[in-house]
């Protein structure tokens, strides 16, 4: 006896954390964005209806958890309970931006590691892996019972870095933590690299004292995987310049941009900053005079979709170099 064909076309779903980024995503997949009516009820629960038939199909749900974080996770958990529901064949969280990063462990008593929740909580909800990009902690892959898979957003800066042709530069890492991360991007550009030796003061300021490493006369670009309060890029930015560097030029993945940052990146010695659209820039940020210049993780995003929807392998891409097509297929 025949039974129903086998369906397992591919769609790709939004949530209204970055629709533009999604449309970016299914612009290079060469299909429409998934069809579903989002909304707010009037209590302020989150209404979602799917628009069209996603049986036996292989989902992908773009949603960054990015400000108002809670809104969008508590969106996200419901998309994927909505298409767990609907019959789908496998369930794919692409979070380009992982709220809740930087409570991934007990730094001092009765507090909770919020990261695990949420990690938990995608996965009951029913999300059968997990695709992100950049995560503040390396750690919290662990955290997941599913499969995850973690991109870098680093070819897509050095792509840009190359193309403005600078010279005598160094690559700063916005903390020791970050010197890995720093000594990659000086291998593949060709240049030294150095870090920036701070401590936290609290979960807004941080306390610049050093550098490691020679930054006198030269360009810096200093490298993090975020802005959010901009407490620790400016004070990098203020010791580099102490230090003698004679342009800062400062690059993050994700565009967070709360409370006092577009203040300080206004007030700090950094020439422009790059991020990536992983986070839609904010309305401060566009109505202010900063020099803040936006790369597409789309390309990237829609490369790494294809493969795990071809169930080919994704760290392939980590061994391409940029110009031999990490952004094109």
């Amino acid at each position: 006896m025949n039974g129903a064909p086998v369906r397992d076309e591919l769609k790709v779903f939004s949530g209204r954390a970055n629709p533009g980024l999604v449309a970016g995503i299914c612009q290079h997949l060469g299909i429409e964005p998934g069809l579903a009516t989002t909304g707010d009820f009037p209590d302020g629960e989150i209404m979602l209806k799917i628009d069209e038939d996603v049986r036996g199909r292989d989902i992908f749900i773009v949603q960054s958890t990015s400000p108002p974080v809670n809104d969008h996770l508590m969106e996200l958990l419901v998309f994927i309970d909505c298409v767990r529901r609907s019959s789908a064949r496998r369930v794919t969280a692409v979070v380009p931006y992982f709220g809740y990063a930087r409570q991934d462990r007990k730094d001092e008593s009765r507090v909770p590691i919020s990261a695990k929740m949420v990690a938990n909580l995608i996965t009951s909800a029913g999300a059968n892996r997990v695709l992100t990009i950049d995560l503040h902690a390396a750690q919290i892959q662990g955290f997941f019972d599913i499969p995850l898979d973690h991109l870098y957003a680093a070819p897509v800066f050095r792509a840009f870095y190359k193309s403005l042709k600078l010279e005598n530069v160094v690559v700063v890492a916005s903390d020791v933590g970050r010197m890995k991360s720093a000594r990659g991007y000086a291998e593949r550009l060709g240049c030294e690299f150095a870090a920036v030796d701070k401590r936290r003061l609290s979960a807004e300021q941080t306390e610049a004292v050093n550098v490691i490493g020679e930054v006198e006369g030269k360009t810096a670009l200093l490298v993090d995987d975020m802005i959010s309060t901009a407490g620790s890029i400016t004070e990098a930015a203020r010791i580099l310049q102490e230090f003698g560097a004679s342009r800062i030029i400062a690059g993050a993945t994700h565009a967070v941009f709360c409370g006092p940052a577009v203040e300080r990146m206004r007030n700090s010695p950094i020439e422009f900053t790059v991020v990536t659209d992983t986070i839609p820039l904010c309305d401060e940020v566009k109505q202010s005079n900063l020099d803040v210049r936006v790369l597409s993780v789309s390309k990237l995003l829609a490369r790494a979709i294809k493969r795990i929807h071809e169930n080919r392998s994704v760290s392939e891409l980590f061994d391409l170099e940029e110009d031999q097509g990490l952004l094109t297929f």
